[in-house]
């Protein structure tokens, strides 16, 4: 008895040194940004180290904020539509890396990999460059290309081809930790699986969602959990693109957020802001969690 209850204490042992230092990391922060989300703390508190409690005034101001809507739906549409471009397209790339040359699949990895390895900020000044309203290598391709006439044409006016550029970007940087994954997940399918698949005569497309999609199906729930938690907190892609003055069309959560506590000096409600935030990630991360115990249990 006590050494089925040891073994038993042995993995929740094993995790708690790492819960305790994620816990005295985290545990703090998360407090007092909760306490501040529940006063009112402008400069005047800031200055005395001490806010006005006004209770749950925040939340409420937030919920009858027209524009806090407009930043949520924003945010949704965006992380959608930079999630599933990420894995449709990383997906594709490690299906290519899967077939191709061993030295060509050597070089497309170390391509992958330094993009991987590319800081943010650094990505970000290239492609501010590459769109350029004056010097762009991109408008320069495309008129040159006789495609369009983009001479001196600025991206960032209309919101739309703004979001598309952010997006291609957010996309650009995320696409090789999901190639990569993905494609180490291949080398684990049994071939024989997928020769008999073809002999019953199975197109490649069938085969790969009969059978090569089930099998890599715990990595594509860890990847599309992964993606959703970066993608909606995205911050420094908008922000150091445009130049650090985003106007109200491209406010996604964490800009609103900043703006709130540090443009307009009302950290209570930019706290408000960004608790809404951790707790609609958390609500990721539970449905993340509850599914890998689903598959962990089907095996």
């Amino acid at each position: 008895m006590a050494s089925r209850i040891g073994s038993r204490a042995t993995p929740y042992a094993l995790l708690l040194p790492a819960t305790v230092v994620i816990g005295a990391v985290l545990a703090y922060p998360l407090y007092f940004m909760t306490r501040l989300s529940f006063e009112h703390y402008g400069l005047f508190q800031l200055i005395r180290h001490k806010g006005e409690w006004i209770g749950t005034r925040n939340y409420s101001q937030i919920i009858h904020d027209g524009v806090f809507w407009h930043v949520v739906l924003r945010t949704l549409a965006f992380t959608v539509a930079a999630v599933s471009l990420t894995i449709v397209c990383g997906t594709l790339i490690a299906l290519l890396l899967a077939r191709i040359h061993p030295w060509l699949r050597l070089m497309l990895t170390a391509g992958l990999i330094f993009v991987w390895a590319t800081p943010v900020v650094v990505a970000v000044d290239i492609w501010r460059w590459m769109v350029d309203f004056e010097f762009g290598v991109l408008n320069w391709l495309l008129t040159n290309l006789h495609i369009v006439d983009y001479t001196h044409h600025d991206w960032f006016v209309n919101p739309w081809t703004g979001w598309g550029v952010i997006t291609a970007l957010v996309v650009w940087g995320a696409i090789p930790f999901v190639a990569i994954m993905v494609y180490a997940g291949l080398t684990q399918v049994p071939q024989d699986l997928v020769e008999a698949a073809s002999i019953d005569g199975a197109r490649g497309w069938q085969v790969f969602r009969d059978v090569t999609v089930p099998l890599l199906k715990p990595i594509f729930v860890i990847l599309v959990s992964l993606s959703i938690i970066w993608d909606f907190q995205v911050f420094t892609q908008v922000w150091v693109m445009l130049d650090g003055h985003p106007s109200p069309d491209y406010y996604v959560m964490s800009i609103y957020a900043y703006q709130n506590a540090f443009g307009q000096s009302e950290y209570g409600m930019g706290s408000a802001i960004a608790l809404v935030m951790v707790v609609t990630l958390l609500v990721v991360s539970f449905f993340y969690i509850r599914q890998m115990l689903k598959i962990s249990e089907a095996e």
